[in-house]
């Protein structure tokens, strides 16, 4: 029963540490490009700020999706009786 439990949490920290992290890279290389081409083209600022914004909305949407998945692992998980 230890072993189960001890392995979920192990999976449920790996889960979370890689989505973070992918979170992060992701939000880094999301940033520049937006500098990129605000650089490029400073008259559209305002479409593609707005545009990224909704995108950074919806990609912390699935990675609250994630945490939520995490905590039914703890919480609800059908392998621990």
């Amino acid at each position: 029963m230890e072993g189960v439990i001890s392995s979920i949490m192990a999976s449920v920290g790996t889960i979370i540490g890689f989505s973070v992290a992918g979170f992060g890279i992701g939000i880094g290389i999301f940033g520049s490009k937006l500098v990129e081409a605000v650089g490029r083209n400073p008259e559209v600022k305002n479409d593609i700020v707005s545009s990224m914004m909704m995108l950074l909305i919806i990609s912390s949407l699935f990675i609250l999706l994630v945490f939520a998945f995490c905590f039914m692992l703890i919480f609800f998980n059908p392998f621990v009786s």
